[in-house]
């Protein structure tokens, strides 16, 4: 069989979408993934008593992004805002709130004119005033940036919370939509249009070197049995997510570069992080929270609408529901600190501290939970060989450190990923996809 013109490593949402760019310019394909199914951090189950998908990795759409939406329109697949009742619980009360509202005047005072400096060191100079409402809502904002951006506020930068927030801002970023079926819909779209461009997919093949220091370059990998293969091309993508580009070339799923990435490259590295977190969706019996009422006084509001459930509790701080969706399914997020603790653990540990943290806010005794709860779905991303952890967030000083890292090298080595993403929107599907399809574009350019 003829060398492919291009190889692509990782078939995750950037490989995928770059898979197809290059395919129907005419060239030769061939992708390597290392688990046994394609769409990388996207995993959706699917849960047979609610025929509903279940989301292990990314669930919403971030807005109105382009890369999406024109895809879902062209296929003809519905998305629905996810609407309803925000609900904090505050002083071990769950009462109605809008916690956004409060967070965005926070975030509000940021400013990338000045020093680049930590989101925890903003919190500390911004908003001395000694007042309880100001406190309340620059903890809120500590826990907004910890669960969206999955970050350690002693390490994620101001300049790159501003530059996502005005990207955001493009495409009503604030406004969340699911698809119907599940991310595993967009998988499939794609997986189509590979299939019709005849791009052979090899699944179960770990990429373990990269010879790229001259005119072909080579890639050593191996198979679900360990037996080692060998894949030459004239180029190569690299789509593999930051956590494994940082790992040590030695560990299990790692990459190693022959010869060693460039100086600059490998600082880069060191600018971004990966973002730690672990979800948990549980399925229970019943929607049970349709009738509870928070202060248990009849005259109070139940929980029936309830979209987002937020707290500062320590193991699972965040939980949503299905809405619009009536299913019986409540998701648990636990970032940050949260998932690194539970990070490792069985999942019967992690279905335990799910249950023992829902039932602290809703007043509701864990075995009645137990006895409610039918199904427990959670993957460990940090644990994940070929993952090591959930999406990537920019570190103090590291404004350059995407483009750095997005650069090509000898014409003959790409990087594409949301990690890769300079437009603000690293961390999201979206921004994996336009990576890719910027990729591409560069590897067409030393075609013309």
């Amino acid at each position: 069989m003829p060398n492919p013109d291009i190889i692509i490593l990782g078939a995750g949402a950037a490989g995928l979408s770059a898979g197809v760019e290059l395919a129907q310019a005419g060239l030769k394909v061939t992708i390597l993934e290392a688990r046994d199914r394609i769409g990388g951090r996207i995993f959706t189950k699917h849960d047979p008593v609610c025929d509903a998908p279940l989301e292990l990795g990314a669930e919403f759409i971030h807005g109105r992004p382009p890369e999406i939406w024109t895809l879902l329109r062209k296929h003809h697949i519905r998305a629905r805002e996810a609407k309803g009742e925000q609900w904090c619980a505050q002083e071990g009360e769950l009462c109605k709130c809008d916690c956004f509202s409060k967070v965005e005047k926070i975030l509000e005072k940021l400013d990338d004119r000045r020093p680049d400096q930590s989101f925890l060191e903003f919190l500390q100079r911004c908003c001395l005033e000694n007042d309880p409402k100001l406190q309340e809502a620059k903890a809120w904002a500590r826990s907004y940036v910890t669960g969206f951006h999955a970050a350690d506020p002693a390490l994620i930068s101001v300049h790159s919370l501003v530059k996502g927030s005005r990207a955001d801002e493009k495409i009503d970023g604030d406004r969340p939509f699911r698809m119907k079926g599940g991310y595993q819909t967009l998988i499939e779209i794609f997986r189509r249009q590979l299939d019709e461009a005849d791009v052979s997919i090899e699944v179960n093949m770990c990429a373990q070197s990269v010879r790229w220091d001259q005119a072909e370059v080579q890639v050593t990998a191996r198979d679900e049995a360990n037996e080692a293969f060998t894949f030459t091309a004239p180029q190569v993508l690299i789509t593999l997510p930051l956590g494994v580009l940082q790992a040590d070339p030695d560990d299990d799923g790692a990459l190693r570069f022959i010869p060693e990435l460039p100086p600059a490259k490998l600082q880069t590295l060191d600018q971004l992080a990966m973002g730690k977190v672990i979800r948990l969706n549980l399925r229970f019996r019943e929607r049970f929270w349709e009738n509870l009422r928070p202060s248990h006084s009849t005259k109070s509001k139940t929980l029936s609408r309830m979209q987002f459930l937020l707290s500062h509790e320590d193991w699972f701080p965040s939980w949503w529901t299905a809405l619009p969706e009536k299913w019986p399914i409540i998701t648990g997020w636990a970032p940050f600190h949260c998932g690194e603790r539970l990070s490792g653990q069985s999942e019967s540990l992690v279905v335990e501290k799910g249950l023992e943290t829902l039932g602290k806010l809703l007043r509701i005794g864990k075995r009645e939970l137990e006895d409610l709860l039918q199904a427990s779905y959670t993957h460990d991303w940090q644990t994940d060989p070929f993952s090591r952890g959930a999406y990537s967030y920019v570190k103090v000083g590291g404004d350059r450190a995407q483009s750095v890292l997005a650069a090509p090298l000898n014409n003959n080595l790409f990087f594409a990923g949301e990690a890769t993403d300079v437009s603000g929107h690293h961390g999201t599907v979206h921004g994996a996809i336009t990576t890719g399809k910027r990729a591409a574009g560069e590897i067409l350019k030393t075609r013309n």
